[in-house]
């Protein structure tokens, strides 16, 4: 196939696994693939099923060495980049199903025993995601989008002392708190009811907060919903519908991605070391 050259590095080197997918036409003859981590992208048949690899150095992404990669944050980016374009670009021709970052096997053998060994599992699962796409919903309390309540002014007023000014501040910072949060949380409720009239299934993932927190606002939702790929436009539409007339609330609708939320139950817990 043309998605990649064979070019493997002459030093110890590993098989890096990026997803599972149908050994079919889909992808063959297709432009190459992002040079993601390691050589060109290619795929490993078993079957009816087939892995897109590429080769990666052992003194990279042996066990210790991935260790040292994980914990440097700049790097970290990188792969997860990496790995998430090559998926994404092989996702636009097929149906694919992701598999963990930094799933790193010791040889092509071993990759083809798995695929073998788990062929009925892998189907079941590229059944279930034919034709589907993840779409993320994220819904955010943002109390300083409530409007002030109708005492708020009188900080403002002449006889209204610091102290006064400053308590009825606090007390308006504590109505828009437990507005925006109420509402968030509703429209959370019933963005999860509208969604799964339509999306075929849905994840919860921790919601955002410290280091995670990349948004304005207090994160009170985040999920992934399996969706029909044709379905797309209505369901970020009727979402979006949801929260328009409420404030103090934010939703976001990111994707389509690949479906990674909807893949573990595929996946052997042991897949993300080197085997």
């Amino acid at each position: 196939m043309t998605m990649g050259t064979d070019t493997r590095p002459s030093a110890a080197s590993l098989v890096y696994v990026y997803a599972v997918t149908r050994d079919d036409a889909a992808l063959t003859g297709r432009a190459p693939l992002p040079a993601g981590l390691g050589t060109a992208p290619r795929l490993l048949s078993a079957g009816s099923v087939a892995a897109l690899v590429c080769d990666v150095p052992e003194e990279d992404f042996g066990t210790e060495a991935l260790t040292r990669q994980l914990e440097d944050l700049d790097r970290l980016e990188a792969l997860a980049r990496a790995h998430h374009d090559t998926i994404e670009s092989a996702a636009a021709h097929a149906t694919v199903l992701p598999l963990r970052m930094t799933t790193v096997y010791r040889d092509e053998t071993r990759v083809r025993e798995v695929l073998t060994e788990r062929a009925d599992t892998f189907t079941r699962a590229l059944d279930r995601l034919q034709g589907h796409v993840e779409l993320g919903v994220k819904v955010f309390a943002e109390p300083e989008g409530v409007q002030d309540g109708p005492h708020s002014e009188a900080p403002d007023l002449p006889e209204a002392s610091p102290g006064r000014a400053y308590l009825q501040r606090r007390r308006d910072q504590r109505r828009r708190n437990r507005h925006a949060l109420g509402t968030a949380g509703a429209v959370a409720e019933r963005t999860a009811r509208l969604a799964a009239e339509s999306a075929r299934a849905r994840v919860s993932h921790r919601v955002q907060q410290g280091a995670l927190a990349t948004s304005r606002g207090e994160n009170i939702a985040n999920d992934a919903y399996l969706v029909p790929a044709t379905d797309v436009h209505r369901f970020r539409h009727a979402v979006r519908e949801l929260s328009a007339p409420e404030q103090g609330v934010r939703v976001e609708v990111t994707g389509p991605w690949a479906p990674y939320s909807f893949t573990d139950w595929a996946q052997s817990p042991q897949d993300d070391h080197v085997r």
